[in-house]
C-alpha cells in the first residue's frame, strides 16, 4: 500500500505534463485555423495605386481620397499615410477608396485630370468631383468630418437614419 501512495504524485505529474503538451499543440494549431477563417473574409482596407483604379467602375460607389506625391519617400507623403493609418475602419464605413499616386514620370488618368503639384491631398465625393484640396498632410479625423459634411454623404446618412431629420 505504501508503494501506491508514492506513485500517485508521479501519476498526477504525468497528467499535468500531458495537459501541457496538449495545450502547447493546441496553441501552435490555432494560428493555422485562423488563417483559413481570414481567407473567407473580405480583404482589409488598404491604399490602392492610381494606375489600378478605373473611375467609371467606381462612380457613385466609392468616395475617393487621393494622395499625390512626387516620390514615395516624400516626407509629406509618409506623414500623411501615418495620419490616415488608424482611420481605415472609419474610411471603410464611409465607402472611401484611398488612392495613392507617387509617380509623376508616368502620369495616371487621375494625375492628368487633377494636375497636382508636388504633394497634394484631394477629397472627392461619390460623383468623383473634387471637393477639397490640401497642399499639406491632413489628420484623418478632419478628413472623416469633411466627408460627413459632403452633400451625398448627408443624403446617405438621412436614408440610413430617417429619424435624424
Amino acid at each position: 500500500m505504501l508503494g501506491l501512495f508514492r506513485a500517485t504524485p508521479y501519476i498526477w505529474g504525468m497528467k499535468h505534463l500531458a495537459r501541457r503538451h496538449f495545450l502547447a499543440a493546441l496553441a501552435l494549431a490555432l494560428p493555422a485555423f485562423s488563417v483559413y477563417a481570414r481567407a473567407d473574409e473580405a480583404p482589409a482596407f488598404a491604399p490602392v495605386p492610381a494606375d489600378h483604379v478605373v473611375e467609371a467602375d467606381l462612380l457613385f460607389l466609392r468616395r475617393p481620397v487621393i494622395v499625390f506625391a512626387d516620390s514615395p519617400n516624400d516626407p509629406a507623403f509618409v506623414r500623411q499615410m501615418q495620419l490616415l493609418d488608424r482611420y481605415y475602419p472609419q474610411f471603410e464605413a464611409r465607402d472611401v477608396i484611398l488612392i495613392i499616386d507617387t509617380d509623376p514620370a508616368t502620369p495616371s488618368a487621375l494625375r492628368q485630370k487633377l494636375r497636382p503639384r508636388g504633394f497634394s491631398l484631394v477629397l472627392m465625393d461619390k460623383d468623383w468631383k473634387p471637393m477639397i484640396r490640401k497642399p499639406l498632410p491632413w489628420d484623418g479625423r478632419e478628413i472623416v468630418n469633411s466627408i460627413d459634411k459632403m452633400p451625398i454623404a448627408r443624403t446617405e446618412a438621412l436614408e440610413k437614419n430617417p429619424a435624424g431629420r
